[in-house]
């Protein structure tokens, strides 16, 4: 097993932006390129890792404000679902994505994988946060943007959110994942480290304890 991470604190909103890939090819993708992207790239020019795509778990601004900057710099694609795409197209046009070289963007759905030599990610989609809203599982490994956190979940009650979407993504999709997942969230909200895995989640994050989607409104105040 040749996986490459690195998680890194980036930018005043506390974010998470990720390096993942494979380190005996020496490729690697970013997740939500935002704020000071020098520093991911400086990162990943350092460990000796060539970026070669990005992964976007949703389009809010503060997971992708670095995007264009970034690929001013690097004729790579992005993975994006192909619902965040549609909403983003519905609510602003073309949006963010329509600023975008056609060639650039790839759609993706549930249960898509990709690889980099030895190492495989699978999209997860898992709505909620946003309509498009993703994760990403590689290894033992889940990296959830802003569905779920350490000790709490995303928001559900901006635009396009949808808490019995997110109920759904909790318990239908992340809880059913094996205990031992590592979760690797979008930021950095919890004083009780970076990552946790599933099972410790499910015995302290009363988001994941909610037995049904009217207990889950009643907590996130819905």
């Amino acid at each position: 097993m040749s996986l490459y991470l690195r998680q890194m604190e980036i930018g005043p909103m506390r974010n998470f932006v990720y390096l993942v890939g494979d380190a005996e090819k020496k490729q690697c993708w970013i997740v939500d390129p935002a704020w000071e992207i020098e520093k991911a790239l400086q990162q990943a020019e350092q460990d000796g890792l060539d970026v070669a795509g990005v992964l976007l778990t949703h389009a809010h601004y503060d997971h992708c404000n670095a995007l264009e900057t970034l690929l001013g710099q690097k004729n790579i694609p992005v993975y994006v679902h192909k619902r965040e795409i549609e909403t983003a197209q519905r609510k602003m046009g073309t949006g963010l994505f329509g600023h975008l070289p056609k060639d650039h963007l790839k759609p993706v759905e549930s249960g898509d994988k990709i690889a980099l030599g030895s190492t495989e990610l699978t999209f997860l989609h898992t709505p909620g946060h946003t309509p498009g809203s993703q994760c990403f599982l590689v290894s033992d490994r889940l990296l959830t943007g802003d569905t779920l956190f350490i000790g709490t979940c995303g928001r559900c009650d901006l635009p396009g959110g949808s808490p019995a979407d997110l109920f759904e993504s909790l318990h239908g999709k992340i809880a059913k994942l094996p205990g031992t997942t590592s979760l690797l969230p979008g930021h950095n909200y919890s004083d009780r480290g970076p990552t946790h895995t599933i099972e410790e989640e499910m015995t302290s994050n009363r988001f994941l304890q909610a037995k049904s989607v009217d207990d889950f409104l009643r907590l996130v105040g819905l």
